[in-house]
């Protein structure tokens, strides 16, 4: 039997229309005039006989059968662009690969030189956000956060847990006031992680962990990425508390040091996080076994250390 197909044109015109409430916005993601969205839209409209738009004052409403047709559309387009990228995704090609800033610099470009001599067919695109990664929109196939693993509707598998401790730079170790223990701190400009991946409650809640109660937890500047604040203690800023994943590489170049203990297992742990139709993508298998494959390395380079400050 043949399909009764209206133009894909006009059907992509009309749901781009219908999702942005505007065809002026929908022309731009499409890359065409807003006239001819206009157009599109009416051809539509004669062909079924019937409005999907109700045009009041420079905006639009979708009629009941603007909303019916546009859902139903919506979903059609969405398994075609699935089912192409499965087609298309060999094993290599681009990958489009979503993460924090402090993760993307400390964690995971030191070591993407690995993953390219080993996979030169894949090209591996780095963006770096702090938002939580909208899929469609940015056209992604993974995204590596931080936190508790719960990302409705999406695939959330476990890479990497992690740890927490005070850093200073090795400077701090052999000038200055004393830092050998907790109690110290109070001579020292406490910095603090004030980006979504924290927050100014680190201080706080790990002095009392270890029952600390002489330090004023709220003093001292705050840096809005977790980046920044490893470069203010490089810089001799201050002292700060950080986490493994971001300090391994400074600690083991020698640029931060670990005064004193404890080193704590952070509340949070790293996920990768996709669709659950990207799963069988081949080139995102192959990348997120590789990152499982450096994760696991890290977990065997075994404890860190605490350097000893002067007498």
């Amino acid at each position: 039997m043949t399909r009764r197909l209206p133009s894909l044109n006009a059907l992509r015109a009309f749901e781009a229309a219908a999702r942005h409430l505007s065809f002026t916005k929908a022309a731009e993601e499409l890359h065409v005039t807003q006239a001819a969205i206009s157009h599109q839209v009416k051809s539509l409209e004669e062909q079924l006989g019937l409005p999907l738009f109700r045009r009041l004052n420079r905006r639009l409403l979708l009629t009941d059968a603007g909303q019916t047709y546009v859902s139903s559309l919506t979903e059609a387009f969405d398994g075609i662009a699935e089912a192409t990228e499965r087609t298309t995704a060999q094993r290599g090609g681009s990958l489009r690969v979503s993460t924090l800033p402090s993760m993307a610099a400390k964690w995971l470009l030191p070591r993407l030189s690995r993953f390219r001599a080993r996979h030169p067919e894949i090209d591996v695109y780095v963006s770096a956000s702090h938002g939580l990664a909208d899929f469609r929109r940015d056209d992604l196939h993974l995204a590596i956060r931080y936190g508790k693993g719960n990302y409705p509707g999406l695939e959330a598998v476990h890479l990497m847990d992690d740890e927490i401790f005070v850093v200073c730079s090795p400077r701090f170790l052999e000038q200055g006031p004393p830092l050998r223990s907790p109690a110290d701190l109070s001579h020292h400009t406490l910095l603090h992680d004030i980006s979504v991946e924290a927050n100014r409650r680190d201080w706080r809640a790990w002095l009392e962990r270890i029952g600390e109660t002489g330090i004023d937890p709220d003093r001292g500047p705050g840096f809005s990425d977790s980046n920044l604040i490893i470069e203010a203690v490089m810089a001799g800023e201050g002292v700060a508390l950080t986490r493994r994943s971001l300090a391994a590489d400074d600690l083991a170049a020698g640029r931060l040091a670990i005064p004193f203990g404890p080193i704590r297992p952070a509340t949070n742990c790293y996920y990768l996080v996709y669709p659950k139709a990207n799963a069988e993508i081949p080139k995102l298998r192959t990348f997120t076994d590789w990152l499982h494959e450096e994760a696991e390395a890290d977990r065997a380079a075994g404890p860190l250390d605490v350097k000893v400050a002067r007498p």
